[in-house]
């Protein structure tokens, strides 16, 4: 496979069509290298409308689903970001790419150490991965300009929300299967936040603390 072509066609084929425009955005995508995050036997997928699997039950997110978060996201320099479930650190590099620091939590410690070893050999030095359940966020590095959640969940953490700052931006999935809501909130005073559902799709669940990972052939 020719990687460079397959990562262009990605975006011309895929990301574009799905009215995701945005100059930065584009080139965040273009730049981080995708199927660096991606598992060696999946390697002729990795720029495939999909999500793929990266061990205990979890997914990455497909590039339609990742480049709308970006955009709706509108990162800028310097913003503190939180991601909330890590997986290979894919998501986690395409924000470091525009924030300054970035944490990741992750509840699951195999994806902990894939997630450091596929950054480090990314060459991505301002992300701190966190063995942590993310649904009470990460008070010791808040407040944060962004956070993301990078699975579904049923309703959005009070914590995640407290742990905002005012103009911070939030992006959830929201729901359970078959349609979730893309969801992004944002913190408009110390009391109140303004909520948008920029788009619908359907995602994996972020796995809650005590729950087993489901059991994958």
């Amino acid at each position: 496979m020719d990687i460079e072509q397959a990562r262009f066609n990605m975006i011309e084929q895929q990301i574009r069509p799905a009215d995701v425009l945005d100059p930065a955005t584009l080139e965040t995508l273009s730049l981080v290298r995708r199927e660096r995050f991606v598992s060696p036997v999946l390697q002729a997928l990795a720029f495939a409308e999909i999500e793929l699997p990266v061990g205990c039950g979890q997914h990455m997110l497909s590039p339609q689903v990742e480049a709308k978060v970006l955009q709706a996201l509108n990162l800028r320099r310097g913003d503190s970001a939180l991601e909330i479930g890590c997986g290979s650190g894919y998501m986690a590099a395409l924000l470091a790419m525009r924030a300054g620091q970035v944490h990741s939590l992750e509840i699951e410690s195999v994806l902990v150490g894939l997630a450091r070893e596929n950054l480090q050999r990314a060459g991505v030095d301002n992300v701190v991965v966190v063995e942590a359940d993310g649904f009470g966020g990460w008070a010791e590095a808040a407040p944060y300009d962004v956070i993301v959640a990078s699975g579904a969940v049923p309703e959005i953490p009070q914590a995640w929300l407290d742990q905002l700052k005012i103009g911070g931006r939030l992006f959830a999935f929201v729901g359970k299967g078959p349609v979730m809501e893309g969801r992004l909130v944002t913190r408009v005073s110390g009391t109140d936040c303004r909520s948008l559902n920029v788009f619908e799709t359907t995602v994996t669940p972020l796995r809650l603390k005590g729950e087993k990972a489901p059991f994958v052939l």
